[in-house]
């Protein structure tokens, strides 16, 4: 009996706590974006406007038109795609915010594979 009322009020704590969500304060500005491919670190810079991001990576520059479907989920597809790869959109979800970076997850849209990344404001 002792277990079970622990137990709820455990589960009780825990489904009160919400994590934040400020995606408005990130459709705009100068991003860096950090992920590490095979073992290497790689560094992506973007800004995003309402409807464009430009985006460097390696130095190479890109510009990609952007939906928004909702205040925290948006389609990024590249203008001028260079191969098939390019040609697909990635879906882009906001999942937490803080006061200068947003955690999200990203794949190609309709493909059940997700990775995540932090992007921070600069």
């Amino acid at each position: 009996m002792k277990k079970t009322v622990l137990l709820f009020v455990l589960i009780l704590l825990t489904s009160c706590y919400n994590q934040q969500r400020n995606c408005t304060d990130f459709k705009t500005g100068k991003f860096e974006f950090v992920q590490e491919i095979d073992g290497v670190k790689k560094t992506s810079v973007f800004e995003r406007s309402e409807n464009i991001q430009i985006e460097t990576y390696e130095g190479k520059t890109d510009t990609a038109s952007i939906r928004w479907v909702n205040d925290c989920e948006y389609i990024v597809q590249k203008l001028h795609p260079k191969n098939m790869a390019e040609k697909k959109a990635i879906g882009i979800k906001i999942l937490t915010t803080s006061e200068n970076s947003y955690t999200f997850e990203y794949g190609i849209v309709g493909s059940d594979q997700k990775q995540k990344g932090i992007a921070q404001k600069i």
